[in-house]
């Protein structure tokens, strides 16, 4: 009698399965293996040290988290280095690929080299890296397994902090300045994390560091000023070095002018230009918003701790970019509730006739009130204020003649003032904080050009029209309203201005544990 044993299917299936897993491990394991032999055989071959005959992937990556651990809240952006090396298994990329052909040593001369950017080289522990890269070349330094892991957690995290935030200081600035000022609104560039994560993927860093040196004429005068060690008369050098450091910064943001042409307008300066292929074509005399330093208490050298907090005073003009689109020629005031409750209204109670007078019109509920003046004043405040006010055109219009509309937040454009006398003075920060122009009808026809629409514009302004005229630009302008204290002019002279604002001291305060001493 033949006995049959049957051996169940899914028996025969685990076996199968399991022979299939274990050569798979195998030839897992086996490639893992060769590949720290090979990390292992290269850094053995580079260095002639038997220590790293025995490195393993392993070991490497306990080294640098035990590191990263130790002193990762000393290094700017630790986070985006510690995500680097997880998303590439923690090899030890610089090691690998830029200290043996030298690109590490060059790296280091440009970071000990920061303080021609005004930057503390000491940020970029360019000194640190350079002994360790000797240490770790030398045949028989290293004695120890743990010290070979060490060095070169060392070196991967000083190299890759360093090259990031240098790399990332240089192209985009030190400080986000949205972060530190209240109204802030130019288009500033700032990369995403997944953007700057691709600088650690540079074959060539020396070749990168040289190309991402700011080339900007106006930045390369400051960093020569600051070489040099300029004098000039009213200013002490330390406070003379601080206000070239902020405006360093200044010119790092990537919030620069794209357009061949453009209107912009530097606050300290009370100036505007209409630039043109690189050139001013056209300059004025501005008046811009009341500024909370204008008699210049605190400066960049000496301010107290009330001044290192940006607190912009109610008038200050903002600053932004926008597009110029179209102008009103005669235009209405619709004056705003600040201005309404703390000026028109007190003056309305001091005298009956002041709105009739001013030519305001007084509206409630969206109608127009007939008589103004049997209204009593003096029982409207802020609370119970339910008016609106609206001056009409004319010789009196605190707008003038003409103003010159761009989308933003604040509400502010250019405009003309019947107010002249006060292009007649230096310090020109008086307004509510929209921005007046000294020659408003020079910059329509910059910007109109001779035709059709400027010689309506002219006609316009040149008689008091009831209704005001909207005349669109026929392309869009761009206009910059924009913060410079210190610049080198078309003479090559260094010029600087009053901190009105003190925007200088508030940058300075951010940034002074990254400055040169």
């Amino acid at each position: 009698m033949i006995i049959t044993k049957t051996i169940p299917f899914f028996n025969i299936t685990l076996k199968i399965a399991f022979v299939v897993f274990f050569i798979g491990l195998i030839f897992l394991i086996d490639g893992c293996r060769k590949k720290r032999t090979e990390i292992a055989k290269e850094l053995f071959k580079k260095t002639h040290n038997k220590i790293f005959r025995d490195i393993t992937e392993e070991g490497f990556e306990d080294a640098f988290k035990k590191q990263i651990k130790a002193e990762g809240e000393n290094i700017p952006n630790i986070d985006l280095v510690n995500i680097y090396y997880q998303q590439n298994e923690y090899e030890p990329t610089f090691i690998l690929k830029h200290l043996f052909n030298g690109d590490l040593d060059k790296a280091t001369e440009y970071f000990e080299k920061a303080n021609e950017h005004g930057l503390n080289n000491k940020t970029f522990r360019g000194d640190s890296l350079k002994i360790l890269i000797e240490k770790f070349k030398g045949k028989d330094a290293i004695k120890t397994l743990n010290e070979a892991y060490e060095v070169m957690a060392k070196i991967e995290i000083i190299a890759s902090s360093s090259f990031f935030n240098y790399s990332y200081y240089l192209q985009y600035g030190v400080i986000n300045p949205k972060k530190i000022f209240q109204r802030y609104y130019l288009n500033t560039i700032e990369p995403d994390s997944s953007g700057m994560l691709k600088v650690f993927k540079t074959k060539n860093i020396s070749s990168f560091l040289k190309n991402i040196q700011p080339k900007d004429t106006q930045y390369v005068a400051l960093q020569n000023a600051l070489k040099n060690n300029i004098k000039t008369e009213g200013i002490s050098s330390e406070e003379l070095k601080r206000i070239i450091l902020v405006n360093l910064e200044r010119l790092r943001w990537q919030n620069k002018p794209k357009a061949f042409k453009y209107v912009i307008v530097n606050i300290p300066d009370y100036m505007l230009n209409v630039i043109d292929s690189g050139h001013s074509v056209l300059n004025m005399k501005v008046c811009v918003g009341e500024g909370r330093n204008i008699k210049n208490e605190n400066t960049v050298l000496a301010y107290n701790d009330t001044a290192i907090i940006d607190k912009p005073f109610a008038r200050e003009t903002p600053l932004l970019n926008s597009n110029i689109f179209c102008v009103e020629v005669n235009p209405v005031w619709n004056i705003p509730r600040s201005i309404a409750t703390k000026e028109i209204i007190v003056d309305a109670a001091k005298d009956r006739f002041y709105l009739a007078n001013k030519n305001i019109e007084v509206y409630k509920n969206g109608k127009l009130i007939k008589d103004p003046e049997e209204i009593n004043w003096a029982k409207v405040n802020k609370l119970n204020n339910d008016y609106e006010f609206k001056q009409k055109p004319g010789a009196d219009n605190s707008l003038g003649k003409i103003k010159f509309l761009f989308k933003n937040k604040s509400s502010v454009y250019l405009h003309d003032t019947p107010a002249k006398f006060a292009f007649l003075k230096n310090m020109r920060s008086v307004s509510h904080g929209c921005i007046r122009l000294g020659e408003p009808q020079a910059l329509a026809l910059n910007l109109f050009g001779e035709g059709e629409k400027y010689k309506t514009i002219a006609e316009d302004m040149a008689k008091d029209n009831p209704k005001p005229t909207t005349i669109y630009l026929p392309k869009r302008v761009p206009v910059y309203i924009n913060y410079s204290t210190c610049w080198v002019d078309e003479k090559n002279q260094l010029q600087f201005r009053k901190d009105v604002y003190g925007l200088d001291i508030v940058l300075y305060n951010e940034l002074k544990p990254y400055l040169i001493d």
